[in-house]
């Protein structure tokens, strides 16, 4: 049996990347998948690949009634809606902040934290009827530390978790759970700006200064996600996970500096027991 037997799944950005590998591990692990994205020959080459277990639906995020066709067309195909997967987004807006101009803010608003809204907005009322869901949105580090991306992306990211607790604080007692991953550097077309050409893998680049020394690769966020989907998370609501290898949790020690992998322990000083 699988993890995910039976259950109906959306994924928003599902052509490439995280999304693409999430479709492969969710179906795996026994769901139905509605591809939900702009790239149609990548999503629907990844439907075909997987007939009867996916379908494809061309959906820009930011448009209320695409997000709202593709909710209705999981529910055409299989009846109902287990897994809202809202994981589409863009680099953004980039450059000094007096630079940027209003439609760069608007769209890159539009497609980070709007999209997220509506794929919330729209699966909730199906989620509710048929007793429950989870929905999982993907946030990132940039919403953890700043210094790393644009100023907008750090931002939008930072609304999706923040939007992401405050919904799962209204729709708990309806038996739906709201969860947001915040990757870290994952290699993907958007990362490697390869997009519409083979993904690459980039040598790693230590002044990351994380843990766990590789970059990371789209199935770490595809298996969070299906625990998240799956009935092994059914006490896990409103939290904010992050899989980036630790770098929100600091430099490690051999990174730091004046560390020195031969030192010696200071030795320290008990006084003897009384007696």
């Amino acid at each position: 049996m699988g993890e995910l037997d039976g259950k109906v799944t959306i994924i928003t950005g599902g052509a490439s990347g995280i999304g693409a590998e999430s479709v492969r591990v969710f179906i795996r692990e026994g769901a139905k998948v509605v591809i939900a994205d702009m790239q149609e020959q990548l999503g629907q080459a990844l439907a075909d690949e997987f007939e009867g277990s996916a379908v494809f639906i061309k959906t820009d995020v930011s448009q209320e009634a695409q997000v709202k066709a593709a909710v209705d067309k999981a529910v055409s195909e299989w009846g109902r809606l287990d897994c809202m997967f809202n994981n589409a987004g863009f680099g953004g807006a980039i450059g000094p902040i007096e630079d940027t101009p209003v439609e760069d803010y608007d769209i890159t608003m539009d497609v980070l934290v709007k999209g997220v809204f509506l794929g919330m907005k729209h699966c909730i009322p199906v989620m509710k009827k048929q007793g429950g869901g989870s929905i999982i949105n993907t946030a990132s580090v940039a919403a953890l530390v700043c210094g790393h991306t644009p100023h907008l992306y750090s931002v939008g990211k930072a609304a999706v978790v923040h939007l992401s607790k405050s919904v799962a604080l209204e729709v708990g007692e309806d038996n739906i759970r709201v969860n947001a991953i915040c990757p870290g550097f994952i290699v993907t077309p958007l990362s490697t700006n390869t997009v519409g050409r083979e993904d690459k893998t980039p040598t790693i680049d230590y002044k990351i200064k994380q843990p766990i020394p590789r970059v990371g690769q789209p199935d770490d966020i595809a298996q969070m996600a299906c625990w998240l989907a799956g009935e092994r998370s059914t006490f896990v609501t409103g939290q904010t996970i992050a899989v980036d290898g630790g770098t929100t949790a600091g430099v490690p020690w051999s990174k730091q500096p004046g560390y020195q992998k031969s030192y010696h322990p200071i030795k320290v000083y008990r006084p003897e027991s009384a007696g």
